[in-house]
C-alpha cells in the first residue's frame, strides 16, 4: 500500500509541489492584474502580493525580483502566442495572406486576455528604452526569430534585424490600435466593419514594404536574374541526342 501510494505521489507530484506551483500560479496571476492596471514601472511587489493574498516571504521564495516575475510572464505569454501563430499559419505560402494571419492571431489571441495583452505591449515597448527590464529580450528575440521564418518561408530571403525589428513592432502597434479603438467604440459591429478596411491596407502596406526591402537588398544580377525567370515561360527543354 505505501508502494502504491508513493508511486501516485511520484506520478502527480507531492503535495508540498501542488500547493507550491498552484501559490506561484497565485502570484502570476496577481501580478498580470497588477501590472495591467498599474504598468511595469509603478507595480510594487506590495501590489502584488496583496492582490495573490500572499506574504511577502512567499514571493521571494518563488521569485528574487520583480524583474524575474516580469520575465517569466513575458515569456509563458510569447510561448503561447507563437504556438497559436505557428498554427494557424501551417501550410500558408502567400506572403499578404501570412501577413493577413499573422495579425488575425494577434487580435485573437488576446481578446480574451487583455492583461496579457498590456503586459506584452509594455514589454515590447521596454525593450527600445536604454535602461529596461533584464530577461525580457530573449523571448521577444525568440518571437521575432519565429515571425522571420514564416516571413522567409514565403519571400525565400533573410531579413535584416533592424526590418524585422520594424515589422514585429508594426504588427504590435496595429493590434494595439485596435483595441484602443474597441475601447471607445460603442458597437460591435462598426468596430469589425472599421477595421476590416484599415487591416486589409496595413497587410498591403506590409506586404509591399517587405517586397521592396527584399528588392533593395538584393544585388543588382540576382535582380535581373529574377525578373528574367518571372518573365520566361516555364517549358521543359529536351537535349539534342547525339
Amino acid at each position: 500500500m505505501k508502494t502504491d501510494k508513493k508511486k501516485k505521489e511520484r506520478k502527480g507530484g507531492s503535495r508540498h509541489e501542488k500547493r507550491a506551483k498552484a501559490t506561484r500560479k497565485k502570484i502570476l496571476n496577481g501580478a498580470r492584474e497588477a501590472f495591467a492596471e498599474k504598468g511595469l514601472d509603478l507595480t510594487t511587489i506590495d501590489d502584488i502580493t496583496e492582490r495573490a493574498d500572499v506574504g511577502k516571504g512567499t514571493f521571494y521564495y518563488h521569485f528574487s525580483e520583480k524583474n524575474e516575475l516580469i520575465a517569466k510572464l513575458i515569456d509563458e505569454i510569447i510561448k503561447d502566442l507563437v504556438q497559436n501563430i505557428e498554427k494557424k499559419c501551417e501550410g500558408v505560402s502567400d506572403l499578404a495572406a501570412l501577413l493577413d494571419t499573422i495579425v488575425g492571431v494577434h487580435i485573437d489571441f488576446f481578446s480574451n486576455r487583455w492583461e496579457d495583452f498590456v503586459l506584452f505591449f509594455q514589454g515590447r515597448a521596454d525593450l527600445q528604452l536604454q535602461e529596461g527590464y533584464s530577461g525580457l529580450e530573449k523571448p521577444f528575440l525568440k518571437y521575432l526569430e519565429r515571425l522571420e521564418s514564416l516571413v522567409e518561408s514565403t519571400i525565400h530571403y533573410r531579413l535584416p534585424k533592424h526590418l524585422l525589428q520594424r515589422f514585429g513592432y508594426a504588427v504590435a502597434g496595429f493590434v494595439s490600435g485596435y483595441y484602443s479603438f474597441a475601447v471607445i467604440s460603442s458597437l460591435e459591429e462598426d468596430l469589425d466593419k472599421s477595421f476590416h478596411d484599415m487591416r486589409g491596407a496595413f497587410v498591403a502596406s506590409l506586404a509591399r514594404f517587405i517586397n521592396e526591402a527584399v528588392t533593395e537588398a538584393l544585388p543588382a544580377d540576382s535582380q535581373r536574374s529574377k525578373k528574367t525567370k518571372e518573365k520566361a515561360p516555364r517549358r521543359d527543354r529536351e537535349k539534342p541526342s547525339s
